[in-house]
């Protein structure tokens, strides 16, 4: 038995606070920093003394060694390595955070996607030279059309919320058109429900509109009729997340759109939880104007790192004229893109172009591929599977965690609050920190807002039943134990088997180090 009282496997020993003089714990290596690790005097490549040469700094020259590490080849690759090893990744187990779909990257996409011709392209290629990839993006193109029923689509923002921006901009377009054919009203207000992605809100605000926000109703859902009373002559648009952050479909979309365009502004939706109504749901006959696509939550691209992102855009035949430069264009001679304004085709008037080319092909080519290897009903089936098991997750845990509007189905992801933990001691926090612990990463935190001591769980469709069977068994065993206080330890300390204990978090973002500092030498005893 282990120190949980918990049976350890024949063999095996559990982790303690024993030190090694080297700090290692058998193969999980304690790595110090470059700096720490290397030696300035030394260097694994050996270069000609360079001649002193007349500077344009302009006084601003360095005044002392640069001192970086010198390290040999070996230690060089054991530290990325070793680091690489720190690392928790979707490769390595279930990722269970909500509302940023950590899917499985299907390995042919990665194939696919270093193809030469598609691995190996420039930007700046001559455009005769790269008709295949053109022609790749025509054909995503269509299919995210095809799967939106939107008669338009701009692949060239590079994430999510460039996507919002996109979409966006594309609606002030129309409303400056409007305004200058009947001489309008202007429309400098967005309103975002509660329970909206934070971008929302933030995008609007950036492009200077004023935000006013929507009540979510006890059930997590917004009210046609709170939009309508918040509608009015100033209003330029309704950004809504759908199915929404509380995993939940917004059951009067329908009626939202039409109280919306009956008020002369558009309907933006955030398209970042498409992956649960692939192939069910058509965003375009809900009567959606805008709506970004993350081909990462969706469509299987890479996520993580800040990128590399790709958010196109569907938008109705209303915000169509106005999507940006470049896009592509299918002539009898070929593909195309076009480039500027003055080349426009169909009466496209573009706001203006958004990036300086036409957005991630390595997403593209991973996406599209993604489509393909699945056809239309195995993405149907990923978002019916992608439902099923956030459904699969809630019934076993339901008992033991709390929901916050009742105990009803769900979408791709399970919304817990923390009112099971009251009086217990245990915060959101510390479950999750307690979770680590368990080999797991844990799940979204305290997201949405509108839910007190959220914990948003998405297992996507890329689980299989034994390892939710073993997430949901590792959860409640948490949360039996978080209930019944035997041993607080196992949360007020965790985590304890991390590289790194658990850190003064309020401490690290008030007072940030910034700057590696050698440590003071340490003077030998005598």
């Amino acid at each position: 038995m282990n120190t949980q009282g918990r049976p350890t496997a024949p063999g095996s020993a559990t982790k303690s606070d024993a030190q090694t003089f080297t700090g290692h714990r058998g193969l999980d290596h304690e790595e110090p920093l470059l700096f720490e690790s290397g030696r300035a005097d030394t260097t694994g490549v050996d270069l000609a003394e360079p001649k002193r040469q007349h500077t344009r700094l302009g006084g601003l020259e360095r005044q002392a060694p640069i001192g970086l590490p010198g390290l040999t080849e070996p230690e060089t690759m054991r530290h990325y390595v070793r680091l690489s090893r720190k690392n928790y990744a979707i490769d390595s187990g279930l990722y269970p955070l909500g509302s940023c779909t950590m899917k499985h990257n299907p390995r042919l996409n990665e194939k696919m996607a270093r193809l030469p011709g598609f691995g190996d392209i420039h930007p700046l290629q001559p455009q005769k030279t790269v008709q295949g990839a053109i022609g790749l993006m025509e054909a995503l193109a269509g299919y995210l059309m095809e799967l939106t029923g939107m008669p338009a689509v701009t692949l060239s923002p590079k994430a999510g919320a460039h996507g919002e921006l996109a979409g966006m901009l594309c609606i002030k377009a129309a409303h400056e058109a409007r305004h200058v054919t009947d001489g309008g009203s202007k429309r400098n207000v967005v309103l975002v429900p509660d329970s909206a992605h934070g971008t929302n809100p933030a995008t609007a605000a950036f492009m200077g509109y004023a935000v006013k926000s929507i009540a979510a109703r006890d059930d997590g859902t917004v009210s046609a009729d709170a939009v309508k009373a918040a509608l009015g002559p100033d209003v330029a648009a309704i950004m809504l997340t759908n199915p929404n952050t509380c995993g939940l479909f917004e059951p009067e979309v329908v009626e939202i759109a039409r109280v919306v365009h009956e008020a002369g502004a558009y309907f933006y939706c955030d398209g970042a939880n498409f992956n649960a109504i692939v192939g069910k749901v058509r965003p375009g006959d809900l009567g959606i104007d805008a709506m970004h696509i993350n081909l990462h939550k969706t469509f299987s691209t890479p996520h993580g790192g800040g990128g590399p992102g790709s958010g196109p855009v569907v938008l109705s035949a209303a915000l169509a004229p106005f999507a940006p430069l470049p896009y592509a264009h299918h002539t009898k001679d070929g593909y195309r893109l076009v480039e500027h304004a003055s080349e426009r085709v169909d009466g496209h008037t573009p706001f203006g172009r958004l990036t300086a080319f036409h957005g991630q092909m390595g997403m593209f080519v991973r996406a599209l591929a993604y489509m393909l290897s699945h056809g239309s009903d195995g993405m149907r089936q990923a978002s019916e599977d992608a439902v099923l098991n956030a459904n699969y997750v809630r019934a076993g845990l339901r008992h033991l965690m709390s929901q916050p509007f009742g105990d009803k189905p769900c979408m791709h992801e399970v919304l817990f609050d923390d009112a099971w933990l009251k009086d217990t001691g245990v915060t959101t926090l510390d479950f999750a920190k307690a979770m680590i612990d368990e080999g797991y990463h844990p799940m979204t935190m305290y997201f949405p807002l509108v839910v007190h001591g959220a914990m948003l769980i998405e297992p996507t469709e890329s689980e299989s039943k034994h390892s939710l069977d073993l997430f949901i068994a590792t959860l409640a065993d948490l949360a039996r134990d978080a209930k019944t206080g035997n041993d607080k330890r196992r949360f007020k300390e965790a985590p304890r088997l991390a590289p790194r204990r658990r850190l003064d978090e309020t401490k690290a973002a008030r007072e940030p180090k910034l700057r590696w500092r050698p440590p003071a030498p340490k003077i030998a005893a005598e």
